[in-house]
């Protein structure tokens, strides 16, 4: 995998922490506070989804009445309660495919659609900061995913052509992020697998990241 490769650009969410499936119980519980019914099919759309999206989505949904930013506030609080009773996990491989590529000279980058401050909380959390050269976060440009200008912008501050790049995703709307800026797309479904939805999209389905791991 690491013969004339570069750069590795990772997502966050699903991809290296194991934290989407918190997400997939607190979104619901959050909007049922404030009197919205969110289903699971609603949830999948969410993942890695930009804020300006998901803020859409929601008005699609429920109309004026949604207030996005406090029902959003209010998923926070019981994120930071699930992390600090139940901390976060790695997904698995991921400090082994980390160090793998570090110890081949290969840049380390994240591309995610949490912001910059919480992206090195939750990585120095898991042992994972270490490993990364550059933080891109859906913050630091005007559309987040599935918009490939997240994608763009990572390999404009790092140098780099499409071609020297791969990215790693486990949803859909970061597939079609990475396959629109037209880099190499490994996806390794988390929560649920839309194969169907992305089929074309992606160059390799992997079961894990220890698939990434070869020493080729």
């Amino acid at each position: 995998m690491t013969e004339g490769l570069k750069a590795v650009l990772f997502d966050l969410d699903g991809t290296l922490i194991d934290t989407e499936k918190y997400y997939r119980r607190i979104w619901p519980l959050a909007c049922a506070h404030f009197g919205f019914t969110l289903t699971e099919e609603m949830y999948f759309q969410l993942r890695s989804l930009g804020r300006p999206f998901v803020r859409e989505r929601f008005g699609e949904w429920f109309g004026e009445a949604f207030d996005y930013d406090k029902v959003r506030d209010y998923r926070m609080g019981l994120f930071r309660e699930y992390v600090a009773e139940h901390g976060i996990d790695l997904k698995p491989g991921a400090v082994e495919l980390l160090s793998f590529l570090k110890e081949r000279g290969v840049i380390c980058a994240t591309a995610t659609a949490t912001d910059e401050e919480r992206t090195r909380e939750y990585l120095t959390q898991v042992g994972l900061l270490k490993y990364f050269d550059r933080i891109c976060c859906a913050t630091q440009v005007e559309h987040g995913k599935p918009s490939p200008e997240l994608y763009r912008y990572a390999l404009e501050i790092l140098g780099l052509k499409t071609e020297e790049a791969i990215a790693v995703e486990d949803a859909p709307n970061g597939v079609r992020s990475a396959a629109s800026a037209g880099l190499r797309v490994i996806y390794i479904p988390d929560q649920k697998d839309d194969e169907d939805e992305i089929s074309g999209l992606y160059y390799r389905k992997c079961s894990s990241l220890f698939d990434l791991i070869d020493e080729k």
